[in-house]
């Protein structure tokens, strides 16, 4: 990174809302993605044109040194996830606490309501001295009440009364959100952008500790570096027979993945790669975040001469469904939780819910049902709660 020092001017530094002042731009570009930025290199519109220039002064885009192409920087994937973050912060509850809820004593604790008395292994950084004087005091009324009071007095370990303490802990997150081609309806891929940029946003700049890493899954999964995100677009539909039944050895589903039909679902897939992926992360606490809009409608399974079959089948067939399932078991035998968000905008669709019901009984986990406008709150939520049941610590 090249650092440039000169003298200061006596103007303000730019804030992260100052760089972006026309929302509009930043709409169109997580709307059309890749596209959507050559559509504006493209364009005769002069202010347009200077639009760029400026985006291309303040940091904002850059040229990919391969192609010539305008592309993101780390600074525009910031800012997206700066104002989507802002945006869910207003449809969440007031009061939420910040922080990770769970059942074993993490970094940090966090005060909570109430106290308790004093009992072995309690800290006492978390004496409230209040509470204790009045134990103090009325110990001492009780066992001499023909005495006056006196001080200095004795304390006892009795007396002391102790804040109650909500646990908190690490988080080492794996997201999996659904690039398949339904995802283009209802602007349910373009939600799903948002809320994944701003939970990233809120994890770098308020919980440095924890980890999160992105994986797509379509008709195969794979690692998406956050630089990409903005970029992305679900797979387009290649395909519209109304039965597909389709086979291709996995090695070589990679080897001609621009010839294969890449809209399907495989679920599966990208469980197995969150799973390896936390297993190397070293968060207290480890949970998966599925977005999704509609039940698996592809796997992989052993093949009998070795190796890896790529099974693409529509309408969804139970074999896709209960592969994803004992995967989803093995996620929980590595005590990693689970948590589906189901964009559910169709009621004619609605039958594949009970694939989420099956999946969230399996793994213990939560699942949420919400049209993609609504997610971001419910994911944030559920990211500050952990969801799981509180406990409490002295």
């Amino acid at each position: 990174m090249r650092h440039e020092y000169s003298k200061y001017d006596g103007q303000p530094f730019p804030t992260v809302d100052s760089l972006f002042q026309s929302p509009e731009i930043m709409e169109f570009i997580l709307t059309y993605g890749e596209d959507g930025l050559d559509a504006l290199e493209r364009s005769e519109d002069e202010a347009i044109a200077e639009l760029v220039m400026q985006m291309l002064a303040d940091g904002l885009l850059e040229r990919d040194d391969a192609t010539g192409k305008l592309k993101p920087t780390p600074k525009l994937v910031r800012g997206f996830g700066h104002q989507a973050l802002m945006e869910m912060f207003e449809k969440l509850r007031q009061g939420r606490s910040e922080g990770h809820a769970a059942e074993q004593s993490g970094r940090s604790d966090e005060r909570t309501e109430g106290t308790h008395r004093y009992e072995f292994g309690d800290r006492l950084s978390e004496v409230d001295m209040a509470s204790t004087m009045r134990n103090l005091v009325a110990r001492l009324r009780t066992e001499h009440p023909e005495r006056k009071l006196q001080m200095p007095a004795r304390l006892q370990p009795a007396d002391f009364e102790i804040f109650q303490t909500e646990s908190r802990t690490d988080v080492a997150l794996c997201l999996l959100l659904d690039m398949s081609g339904s995802m283009f309806r209802y602007r349910r891929f373009i939600n799903a952008k948002r809320v994944v940029l701003g939970l990233m946003e809120l994890m770098r700049t308020r919980f440095p500790n924890d980890t999160v890493d992105l994986v797509g899954f379509s008709s195969m999964a794979e690692v998406i570096r956050p630089i990409d995100l903005p970029m992305l677009m679900p797979k387009p539909v290649t395909i519209y027979d109304s039965r597909v039944r389709y086979r291709v050895p996995l090695d070589q589903a990679r080897e001609m993945r621009d010839r294969l039909p890449q809209h399907f679902t495989n679920l599966q897939m990208g469980l197995r790669l969150a799973r390896r992926i936390l297993a190397r992360r070293g968060g207290t606490n480890k949970q998966i975040f599925i977005i999704t809009d509609g039940q698996p409608t592809a796997h992989i399974e052993s093949s009998e001469k070795g190796g890896e079959m790529l099974y693409l089948l529509y309408p969804p067939d139970r074999r896709s469904t209960e592969a994803t399932l004992n995967e989803a078991w093995r996620c929980r035998a590595a005590d990693i939780r689970i948590n589906t968000f189901a964009l559910v905008e169709e009621y004619w669709g609605m039958d594949w819910v009970g694939f989420v019901d099956r999946l969230n009984r399996l793994c213990r986990g939560a699942a949420f049902y919400s049209a993609g406008e609504d997610m971001g709150a419910l994911v944030i939520e559920s990211y500050l709660s952990g969801r799981k049941k509180k406990s409490f610590s002295g």
